[in-house]
């Protein structure tokens, strides 16, 4: 089934999950088990920004056509990448894909948005140059599905770009131990995520997916991220801020339905409220690897 935005908003599921409101997840066919709601949407957009610091301002680091004429972003989210990529490129027809139909009324006119669950059978379009990924990979129940989809529908010497933080603390100076509860926190959202059958981690290596999919000339560029004010460096700090902003917002986002297949309220309550104190330590230097896939469709 596929909606288009000006079809209206399809059913939502509703849970009480955190404690001073009703969230609202993503369609009753999703498997997806974090909310939507607005605070997720404004961690999405803010990793949005951050990304762009990180990049010195590059949506994509994938060597496509000088002028694409067909972008597909998928679980496009709160449109926001699709948005200024459509403006980056205007004479480039962009469609941004999702399950909520969350994204702005006013876009540019070279860009649409439809409602269609990305694990469905492909109902985008084809003939695409280049196909666009961001923070999804840990949902998928099947991202070689995914993938070989996108690669059946691109056209031949066109790229993917899946875009992916590690969701590790990592730290290189021991100043964050293993056993950490900043460290910890996202060791037990691997565990909760799990439960649903999902990787929490899969943006960690995704060359094996690509592959299987089609996809060759397979690489990959990793950046380090601060997660916090703790680098020297001023646009590192600004650039750890977004992420510590982003890992507090998560922390509620897990919370309201992942870490409650494992914990009970109050030993949440505790755990997050442990793993936020290391969060807030500007003398713990820790760090998530943002991941940035590349693929090619083989030219005929």
């Amino acid at each position: 089934m596929l909606l288009r935005m000006e079809d209206g908003i399809i059913n939502i599921v509703m849970e009480r999950m955190r404690p001073e409101s009703a969230l609202r997840f993503k369609t009753d066919r999703s498997r997806y088990p974090i909310p939507n709601d607005d605070a997720e949407q404004n961690r999405d957009d803010m990793k949005h920004a951050m990304m762009l610091e990180l990049t010195n301002g590059n949506l994509f680091f994938s060597p496509i056509i000088e002028n694409p004429q067909k972008i597909i972003d998928l679980a496009t989210g709160t449109g926001i990448w699709a948005i200024d990529v459509a403006d980056k490129f205007p004479s480039a027809s962009v469609t941004g894909v999702d399950l909520s139909p969350i994204q702005p009324s006013w876009v540019p006119p070279n860009l649409k948005f439809l409602v269609d669950d990305i694990e469905d059978e492909w109902m985008h379009g084809g003939d695409f140059d280049f196909v666009h990924m961001r923070c999804i990979s840990p949902w998928l129940k099947d991202e070689v599905k995914v993938l070989r989809q996108a690669h059946e529908h691109m056209k031949p010497g066109a790229w993917i770009e899946i875009q992916e933080l590690d969701a590790r603390a990592n730290c290189d100076d021991g100043s964050l131990a293993p056993d950490a509860p900043l460290a910890k926190f996202f060791d037990t959202a691997e565990q909760a995520v799990a439960s649903f059958g999902m990787k929490f981690r899969a943006g960690e290596n995704l060359r094996e997916a690509l592959e299987k999919a089609g996809f060759t000339n397979v690489s990959c560029k990793v950046l380090k991220v601060p997660i916090g004010t703790w680098a020297k460096d001023k646009k590192l700090r600004l650039i750890g801020l977004y992420l510590k902003t982003a890992v507090n917002d998560m922390f509620g986002a897990m919370a309201a339905k992942p870490l409650r297949k494992i914990l009970g309220p109050e030993e949440i309550e505790v755990f997050l409220a442990d793993a936020r104190k290391d969060l807030n330590n500007v003398n713990i230097h820790s760090y998530e690897k943002y991941y940035f896939w590349m693929g090619q469709k083989a030219a005929e």
